[in-house]
């Protein structure tokens, strides 16, 4: 950052606002290594003492004696905390509110008050700006604003560049999510062999994405101007999928009243995907497998031989490969598929690239039922990675739609310490406070006098409350009443 002469910053200070810390790679998902703040005051000797108890707890702080000084540093990619007293010359600190409101309305600004200026600063919260400290402060009260504040700017950013790198996404010809190496490989694979004429195998739990790969695999082809034919070979019945797969002659069996083209000749020219594979009966897998190694049909009822140009993709989420799983799948089978396969992980095992396939499936839930995109708080954060999604890419689609509708109620949106029943009894009612507060907030919408009245404190206890509890009141400003979750 370059400063304007009247800023100051202690010598063997932390590095300047601006600054990248070494070894920082992961541009999708920053975590800056300490909070950042601009702090603008005219009073020198409160803002010598205010650097240097930032100073002292890691804070690193551009401190400033005029607004304007400070302004060029302050655009949309600020990743800091801006701390502001109210009364200055020249540019004063509402003024400054209201020149970063049209930079970044999430920018945090922290003001700075005297006793008089109370309730201008009351009206710029209900503005927008994050909080208000009355003259004399408390530093650990400062510090603790700036930390929550640094905190909340932080997922603001990072919510930002998730969405941004998902929407780069659906620009890629291979529409997979993921900056895991596990998945880099699955996409340098597909690339390399889309265009060959070689048979692939691919093994997954259920939601990781098995359809998605046929999909790819058909669309990078040659073959991508004809047919794909996807059939789940464990929805068919048993009684109806031979004729589904191989197709009839009128009259082969009773109720064949017209010739019917199977599912395996309609692919022809195309791509045949056979998804849960090893659901396919013991009987029919014979007749595939000589499918597979001639590339010939022959309707039930006829004997006709018809020739196929087929590009076929199997699924299972079993591992065919297992003796475990000879009774129900031929061997022979296994190793005529088994060309080239493909292992999707499941999410637990990539939980890195977790964030990112959220923000895709969020961008995809608003756009489909036009709502606006959600801000993902810290709770929804810690979900994301801490559960093991049991169904995968699927289940983590269907979260992101009930967050986007607002319906969401199975996480547990607060964080629960495995150890709760430990807590001493003030540190109960700290938490059973703390949620009673969020409750009300909730109910009212976010409007401070509601919910004052309704909790029966004073205004400045109700601040401190949430303050002490790390309770943004924001969150909770135009939402609709719900229910504790």
């Amino acid at each position: 950052m370059t400063r304007a002469p009247d800023s100051q910053t202690p010598a063997n200070g932390p590095p300047a606002a601006g600054s990248t810390a070494a070894g920082s790679s992961d541009d999708s998902l920053p975590r800056p290594a300490a909070p950042r703040v601009v702090f603008i005051d005219d009073d020198e000797a409160l803002r010598r003492a205010a650097v240097q108890t930032l100073t002292l707890h890691g804070i690193l702080t551009d401190a400033h004696a005029r607004a304007r000084a400070a302004l060029p540093a302050l655009d949309r990619d600020f990743d800091g905390v801006v701390v502001t007293d109210i009364r200055m010359p020249d540019m004063d600190g509402l003024e400054l509110f209201q020149r970063l409101r049209n930079v970044d309305a999430d920018i945090p600004v922290i003001l700075i008050t005297g006793h008089g200026d109370i309730a201008t600063a009351v009206q710029c919260m209900r503005e927008g700006a994050y909080d208000f400290l009355s003259k004399p402060y408390p530093a650990d009260r400062l510090v603790a604003a700036i930390r929550h504040a640094a905190e909340k700017r932080r997922l603001v950013l990072e919510n930002r560049r998730l969405r941004e790198a998902a929407f780069a996404v659906e620009a890629d010809e291979v529409p997979f999510i993921g900056t895991t190496p596990a998945m880099q490989r699955i996409k340098q694979t597909l690339r390399h062999i889309a265009d060959a004429d070689v048979d692939v195998l691919v093994e997954g739990e259920t939601g990781t994405g098995k359809e998605v790969v046929a999909t790819a695999l058909h669309r990078l082809s040659r073959r991508r101007h004809r047919a794909l034919v996807a059939i789940n070979c464990g929805a068919l019945p048993e009684s109806v999928i031979e004729s589904e797969l191989f197709g009839h002659e009128a009259g082969a069996f009773t109720g064949a009243q017209k010739k019917r083209i199977g599912r395996i000749e309609h692919a022809s020219g195309g791509t045949l995907f056979l998804d849960e594979i090893e659901s396919m009966p013991l009987a029919l897998q014979v007749k595939l497998l000589r499918v597979l190694e001639s590339r010939q049909i022959t309707p039930l009822g006829s004997n006709e031989v018809r020739n196929l140009d087929l590009r076929v993709v199997a699924a299972t989420k079993e591992d065919l490969g297992s003796p475990a799983i000879r009774a129900k799948f031929r061997e022979d089978l296994f190793y005529r598929l088994n060309v080239v396969t493909i292992r999707l992980p499941p999410l637990r095992e990539r939980r890195e690239d977790i964030p990112l396939l959220f923000a895709h499936y969020l961008g995809h839930a608003s756009r489909r039922f036009h709502r606006d995109i959600p801000d993902m708080p810290a709770a929804i954060r810690q979900h994301l990675m801490t559960h093991d999604w049991p169904g995968n890419v699927r289940e983590l689609a269907h979260f992101a739609e009930r967050f986007v509708l607002g319906v969401l109620n199975d996480p547990p949106l607060e964080p629960v310490p495995a150890q709760a029943s430990s807590l001493s009894l003030p540190e109960r009612m700290e938490r059973y406070e703390a949620q009673v507060i969020r409750d009300a907030l909730a109910a009212h919408q976010g409007d401070i006098k509601a919910t004052l009245d309704a909790l029966g404190i004073p205004r400045k206890t109700f601040y401190d409350k949430l303050q002490r509890h790390g309770i943004d009141r924001q969150e909770y400003v135009g939402t609709q009443p719900r229910a504790p979750l």
